[in-house]
């Protein structure tokens, strides 16, 4: 429960810094940002793991970057879900900002587990 909701907060912060580098990922404050992870770790767990089944042709053709796009319309779920709190512009835009979440979980998560030992 406790590495989930570090998670969480890694996640969150990982949105904000995608909604200050661009204009076009709008975010209603650090609770909006909070809520946009919790909802984005929920279609994780449960849509996130369809998706990656039924497209596994593609993904195995394109050496695994149609993962990105998979991780696209996961955040364009939940801009659909949390409505004016969470907001990207176009899907060209969630393909780059799930590239950048990516990155910036990857460096923070690694920089936790770092500090756990």
């Amino acid at each position: 429960m406790k590495s989930w909701l570090i998670h969480i907060v890694v996640n969150a912060v990982a949105i904000i810094a995608v909604g200050t580098l661009f204009q076009a990922v709008h975010i209603d404050g650090i609770g909006g940002a909070l809520l946009a992870a919790f909802i984005l770790s929920i279609l994780n767990a449960i849509v996130r793991p369809i998706l990656v089944v039924l497209t596994l042709p593609i993904t195995l053709l394109s050496l695994g970057l149609f993962l990105f796009v998979i991780n696209a319309i996961t955040l364009a779920l939940t801009d659909f879900f949390l409505g004016s709190t969470f907001e990207i512009d176009g899907f060209g835009m969630a393909i780059l900002a799930a590239i950048i979440i990516s990155l910036i979980n990857l460096i923070l998560n690694s920089l936790i587990k770092d500090m756990k030992k």
